[in-house]
């Protein structure tokens, strides 16, 4: 269980350095604005 958690690992520091720090921050920035809409949603629903 513990290699294929280190072999994602490897796979998402690889992506990190062919993408560059742009990359990465703007993924970060894209999960992050996903995370706050679902969080919104969640305290403004109304049955």
């Amino acid at each position: 269980m513990k290699m294929s958690s280190s072999a994602t690992m490897g796979a998402s520091k690889r992506r990190l350095s062919s993408r560059g720090l742009g990359g990465a921050l703007r993924e970060q920035r894209a999960k992050l604005y996903i995370i706050r809409r679902c969080v919104v949603m969640l305290l403004c629903w109304h049955d």
